[in-house]
């Protein structure tokens, strides 16, 4: 086995490490806090994720938007186990722990408040059976794509392959939260966590240009090699930017930063996209819907993926009008859609020849439209279903496995009856062709009907 495999088989299960423990999201919902802060110690929502008042801890302890913790004193340099361990669970964007944890956190004088120091125990959140599904379908998507990108890296080995893995090693739909839950019982490990999670970060982005650099063939682009030789600059460029989104563990003030680093990765994206229109204009059609596959993942993907991180990381899209946040059903299918058009590159590279990337698109869209329109219509009753009725966990499963299978159903008739819609004219040709094929005396009559089948379609 060589070290490249080697170094694979450990960055495949870091990756998988991390999405794994979400799993048990769907059977035993995580704790919190009941308050959200901000990366400058600004608390900005004092119910979520609960959905009533009274049954968050933070907003039963007193606590209230607006309200600022004391970063000079939720620190982890000097280090204290104690105190950094409070940080990392609440600063950074991490907004579960686990149920029955304790922490103390002194918030700074507000108002006619003086400054004070509160003490918070975890309470379990809340979850339907929606929410519970797309946490399921996320990490699903995940572990697919993750391994998916492991194995062209083990069977075509080359820095397309590497790139393309060291991206949605970090950018895949699966989540963190019970990973990072988990780790809070030792915070140097998460604290050594955080520090290899912005390096990778940084190194995905990069991995993101290396691949539409090479794309679909492992090929280097002559026009782009300039850009190729800085992609180590861009690198190191990026991880200072991430890593400097933790200083508010060191009791500095870095919301803003955090916004500006998440928008550089977004900025890295815009051009990423750019270079693939830029190289799939001069492919040869052999290779051009190859190419169009790439270029709709990013088209699509990387913003649905950039978008749900804003919202999950930070509070851009709270503004003095109203709170544009999505909630976390709405960022769990954004990360849910980025995963599966992540396949749609794998399939790409993987496959000489690929189908026009309509039939998938449209396919995909079906899918989001399955997911989100029972969505739309049951999450009240849902609701109302989890407060009046006293059904037990394993019930849940059971319910949700009958609307899986009923989405699913529902996915199916909706695909066959889009494609007979959308495909008139491709099976009439083949009916056609299908006829004069069966009529044919001869090889070399079949080549010929067939020659003028794809001219014709052709023009």
């Amino acid at each position: 086995m060589t070290r490249q495999r080697i170094l694979l088989i450990v960055l495949l299960a870091w990756a998988l490490v991390m999405i794994l423990p979400d799993v048990l999201r769907v059977v035993q919902p995580l704790g919190s806090f009941g308050f959200y802060a901000d990366n400058d110690g600004m608390i900005y929502e004092v119910i979520a994720p609960f959905d009533e008042e009274h049954q968050s801890p933070a907003w039963n302890a007193g606590i209230r938007e607006g309200d600022q913790l004391a970063l000079s004193k939720l620190r982890c340099f000097p280090y204290d186990p104690t105190t950094c361990g409070n940080a990392l669970m609440v600063l950074g964007g991490h907004q579960y722990v686990l149920k029955g944890q304790q922490a103390t956190f002194n918030l700074k004088a507000t108002g006619d408040l003086p400054a004070r120091q509160i003490t918070l125990i975890a309470a379990q959140v809340p979850a339907n059976p929606f929410e519970r599904f797309i946490v399921l379908m996320d990490q699903i998507a995940g572990i697919l794509v993750v391994v998916a990108a492991a194995w062209l890296v083990w069977t075509r080995p080359g820095r397309m392959s590497w790139s393309f893995f060291l991206y949605v090693m970090w950018f895949n739909p699966g989540q963190f939260y019970a990973f990072y839950a988990l780790l809070a019982q030792w915070p140097l490990v998460m604290l050594g966590q955080n520090i290899a999670g912005a390096i990778a970060e940084a190194v995905g982005y990069t991995g993101l240009l290396q691949f539409v650099l090479r794309a679909p063939d492992d090929e280097p682009d002559r026009k782009w090699r300039w850009l190729e030789r800085l992609l180590p600059v861009i690198a190191i460029v990026l991880a200072v930017l991430m890593l400097l989104t933790y200083g508010n563990l060191g009791g500095f003030r870095t919301e803003s930063g955090t916004r500006f680093a998440i928008l550089a990765g977004f900025a890295v994206a815009v051009c990423a996209v750019g270079i693939l229109l830029e190289r799939t204009r001069r492919k040869p059609p052999e290779d051009f819907q190859r190419m169009r596959w790439v270029v709709w993942r990013c088209l699509i993907g990387l913003p649905a993926f950039l978008f749900a991180e804003l919202a999950s990381s930070t509070t851009i899209f709270e503004t003095r009008w109203e709170n544009f946040t999505p909630s976390e059903d709405v960022i769990g299918l954004l990360y849910l859609v980025n995963g599966i058009l992540c396949l749609f590159v794998f399939e790409a590279v993987r496959r000489e020849r690929v189908v026009s990337v309509s039939i998938p698109l449209r396919r995909v869209t079906i899918l989001g439209l399955t997911l989100s329109i029972p969505a739309l219509l049951l999450h009240h009753e849902v609701e109302y279903m989890q407060e009046h009725l006293a059904i037990p966990n394993w019930a849940w499963i059971v319910i949700g496995a009958g609307a899986l299978y009923l989405i699913s159903r529902l996915h199916e008739g909706a695909t066959h009856l889009t494609d007979r819609y959308f495909n008139r004219d491709l099976d009439k040709a083949e009916r056609t062709i299908g006829a004069a094929i069966l009529k044919a005396k001869d090889p070399l009559e079949v080549d010929r009907l067939l020659a003028e089948q794809r001219t014709t379609g052709s023009n």
